[in-house]
């Protein structure tokens, strides 16, 4: 096995065992990727989880080709201090969701490491320009590498880091740019040679490669010019900086969509901003520095390195868990609301997006059953108001419940969630004291796409949800009634007359109907119109509950005498 730039010379002569963009498949299922695997070389296998890689004989899994770099990158660490690593700070893009944060931290184990931290890249960035020493400050890091691209917020106070907001996109980076030069390419051949490469893997890399060595080129120069020899003829093309702008405004513009949308998340305008600063070696590109600048109003920072500033950054954040540093901390945020699934598929945020963690929350819950025995307990993640809209993270069961009345039962659920963004649930029986607990290691498949379709439909959605919220609140107040009414009458129809026995009946048969209607008024309307039937019917059931208390009493008194 092959690592870095040896492996990189191997791309043309091997490509379909030549492996790269494996942090685009990291945490992710076979259906979010397959729209782009044509684009890719070597083969990507449909799989139920997550997706596996051919390598010959062999299928790997993304965080298996993740651990061989980490390993790779342990090793030459050992040789460089002579003593064993064993602990590691790991960086992720910020708007990773929880599988991607998972499958990195699988990576790291896999490669023979504890990893200690997951840090959000942007944050590191932060930390390796120094933005710490600001008295106080907002601060945004636009960072766009060659297969991601993400946008944080930062506030930063004495030394203090707080994550405001997240924002990006794992599938746009530099390899978008490269593709869409390719494509221009490929229809230029077509026109000039008649020539189809698509179907042509090794062409494709040597026109993907020269794609890159172009664009390289034209951050510093604004002309440049490619020779390309296949098989059958030489391509020879001239590419000015104009031409390449064009191709990528597109891919750029909605970077900056995306800077948007975490400023307003963070409540703030682009004059607010203090410091934008520029990660990822695709920020090279001159048109991606102009318009961030354009965006924030000033010019970003871009002194050091953007392929290693989140490296350095990753150091600083090592050096303050080591001990070294003790004037600096460092918070981020959860990107997406956190919940369980209560009676009639609503969701209960215990964890609103954009908290910052580590973090947890506790609320109480109950039975809506009598004698229930079993809870199943659903963790949702995504910003509706109804369970089958959000996305479902993980099912659980609470049993051995001692057999209660609904509603008697309290049931703490706790929601914890690590300085990794790692969330673990807790659901505890108090009057019990029976306990069951899972670390949310979610299904892998939520895509960027996804989590901007979740808050986008959260707001395109929002009168529609809190309507069908209200009405499944309504409704499951009108069964409370219902089932508590009709108890009351199977116990205590004798101590009322029949006149009022049946006006109950036909106010309970009126409930019933109007239950299974939409029209939330009306249904709150019978409700309480039951409510006043039956106060009478309480009253009496007390008074007969009182005096037979009190008899059992004064017999109990008689037997002690």
């Amino acid at each position: 096995m092959l690592v870095g730039a040896a492996a990189r010379r191997q791309l043309v002569r091997r490509p379909e065992a030549t492996i790269y963009s494996v942090k685009r498949l990291m945490g992710r299922g076979y259906e979010d990727v397959k729209d782009e695997l044509r684009y890719f070389p070597f083969r990507v296998l449909p799989s139920d989880g997550i997706v596996k890689i051919q390598v010959g004989a062999r299928d790997v899994t993304p965080p298996e080709v993740s651990a061989i770099v980490l390993k790779s990158l342990k090793d030459r660490a050992e040789a460089h201090f002579g003593e064993p690593i064993e602990k590691a700070v790991i960086t992720v893009p910020a708007y990773f969701n929880d599988s991607q944060r998972q499958a990195t931290k699988d990576a790291g184990r896999i490669a023979g490491l504890d990893v200690v931290r997951i840090l959000n890249e942007p944050t590191a960035a932060s930390l390796a320009y120094g933005l710490q020493k600001i008295r106080e400050g907002v601060i945004a890091v636009y960072d766009l590498g060659g297969g991601t691209f993400d946008i944080s917020i930062l506030r930063v106070k004495d030394g203090v880091f707080e994550v405001l907001a997240t924002n990006g996109d794992t599938h746009l980076g530099g390899d978008d740019f490269d593709r869409e030069i390719v494509l221009w390419l490929l229809e230029d051949i077509r026109k000039k040679h008649g020539a189809e490469l698509e179907g042509d893997p090794e062409s494709m890399q040597e026109l993907r490669l020269a794609a890159e060595a172009a664009k390289i080129r034209l951050s510093a120069d604004e002309r440049t010019a490619l020779t390309i020899p296949f098989d059958a003829f030489t391509y020879h093309r001239e590419i000015t900086r104009a031409e390449l702008e064009q191709l990528i405004e597109r891919l750029v513009a909605n970077t900056l969509r995306s800077c948007r949308m975490a400023l307003a998340d963070a409540g703030l305008s682009p004059a607010d901003i203090s410091e934008a600063v520029l990660v990822g070696g695709s920020t090279r590109v001159p048109l991606v520095r102009r318009r961030v600048g354009e965006l924030f109003g000033r010019t970003p920072h871009s002194q050091l390195n953007p392929d290693e500033v989140v490296a350095l950054g990753a150091a600083v954040q090592a050096h303050i868990l080591a001990g070294g540093i003790t004037d600096m901390l460092l918070l981020d945020v959860t990107p997406l609301s956190l919940g369980i699934e209560t009676l009639g598929g609503i969701v209960s945020v215990l964890i609103p997006r954009n908290t910052t963690i580590p973090t947890s929350a506790r609320e109480m819950f109950t039975t809506s059953v009598d004698g229930q025995r079993v809870v199943d307990m659903h963790v949702v993640q995504g910003e509706r108001e109804l369970a089958k809209d959000c996305r479902s993270l993980a099912r659980f069961e609470l049993s051995g419940i001692d057999p209660m009345p609904a509603g008697m039962p309290k049931i703490e659920v706790v929601f914890l969630i690590d300085a990794n963004g790692i969330l673990q649930v807790t659901a505890t029986e108090l009057r019990s004291g029976k306990a069951s607990a899972i670390e949310v290691k979610p299904t892998y498949g939520l895509s960027e796409a996804d989590v901007e379709r979740m808050v986008e439909e959260s707001f395109t959605f929002a009168e529609a949800d809190v309507e069908a919220r209200l009405l499944i609140e309504v409704r499951n107040e009108a069964d409370t009634v219902i089932t508590h009414v009709e108890r009351a009458l199977g116990q205590g129809a004798k101590l009322v007359g029949a006149e009022e026995r049946t006006a109950i009946e036909t106010a309970l048969e009126a409930l019933r109907r109007a239950r299974g209607g939409s029209d939330r008024d009306l249904i709150r309307e019978v409700t309480t119109a039951l409510n006043r039937a039956t106060e009478h019917l309480a009253e009496l059931m007390m008074d007969a509950a009182l005096k037979g208390a009190l008899a059992s009493r004064r017999a109990d008194e008689i037997m002690d005498k």
